[in-house]
């Protein structure tokens, strides 16, 4: 797995423009939560690049830019939580989800 840092605020624009042509995957991670830690792992221990090949996968490391995160969940009309995932398709996200419910078949399953 392949992940893009996201960290300026002016990405958003260009992650909205790019779920245009296939969906984007971020994930908020905080580097002080072992819950964060754990769901990073297992959702990188489950990711197959076949299967997720159309897929942009972000990195949003919370701590550091809670400028961003903070406008994520202005931008895409979701509740921050943190780890969380927002898989952004046609400009919108269609998939939000924290904690223990980050799950790679779900987010598989919820893709177009």
């Amino acid at each position: 797995m392949k992940w893009h840092e996201l960290k300026a605020l002016d990405q958003l624009q260009v992650i909205k423009e790019e779920s245009i042509e296939r969906p984007v995957l971020i994930f908020k991670h905080s580097t002080r939560c072992n819950i964060s830690r754990t769901t990073l792992d297992r959702l990188e221990r489950h990711w197959n690049d076949q299967e997720m090949a159309r897929v942009k996968p972000y990195f949003l490391d919370l701590l550091n830019h809670r400028e961003i995160s903070n406008s994520l969940a202005t931008q895409f009309e979701v509740e921050h939580e943190s780890p969380q995932i927002l898989l952004i398709d046609k400009g919108r996200s269609v998939l939000h989800l924290s904690h223990f419910e980050i799950d790679y078949q779900e987010i598989r399953s919820a893709i177009k």
